[in-house]
């Protein structure tokens, strides 16, 4: 009897870890999230969410700048949750440690002597609407001329322009 039980057990924990598989629905392949529905605090679909990032962190999560990670994260959160693109509004002000992750694929190459692990990871953003807005004054500061910087970004004056900017409209800051 004992041993059935035991059995039994192992059969259910094997289950239930298996029923919550790491996902990313959205933006294939970063930004992995677990889908759960019996918690608090889901989006809400009735409102919509513009949200400013503050990316100048130099560390990586699962071979990306750890950043575009949580933006992917957000939007895949996001999504699986029902809250469609045209509700999703998402801003980076790339600066600091962050700037040389938005370097175009030659410019990276010539530095690191290896591809640009985040320009797949721009790209998905990009294309699902994200507007990422390097700062010029970061890229002065470490000699990156506009022409270096990935085409699925954009310059701004500053990061700390583009944060107050969009604060300003409305967009909350995510740190």
């Amino acid at each position: 009897m004992k041993k059935v039980l035991l059995i039994l057990i192992a059969i259910m924990a094997t289950q239930l870890s298996s029923a919550q598989e790491w996902i990313t629905p959205v933006i294939d392949g970063y930004g992995k999230i677990k889908d759960f529905k019996d918690v608090t605090t889901l989006p809400d679909p009735d409102k919509e969410y513009n949200i400013v990032f503050d990316l100048k962190d130099e560390r990586e999560m699962e071979g990306s700048n750890i950043g575009y990670f949580k933006i992917a994260r957000m939007i895949n959160m996001l999504g699986v949750n029902g809250i469609s693109a045209d509700k999703v509004n998402i801003v980076a002000a790339v600066h600091g440690g962050a700037t040389f992750t938005a370097l175009n694929d030659a410019k990276y190459k010539a530095k690191y002597e290896k591809e640009n692990p985040n320009a797949e990871v721009i790209q998905l953003l990009k294309d699902y609407g994200v507007k990422l807005i390097v700062c010029a004054q970061a890229t002065a500061s470490r000699g990156i001329d506009a022409e270096d910087l990935n085409p699925n970004t954009e310059l701004g004056l500053s990061a700390m322009m583009v944060l107050a900017n969009y604060q300003l409209d409305g967009y909350i800051l995510m740190p």
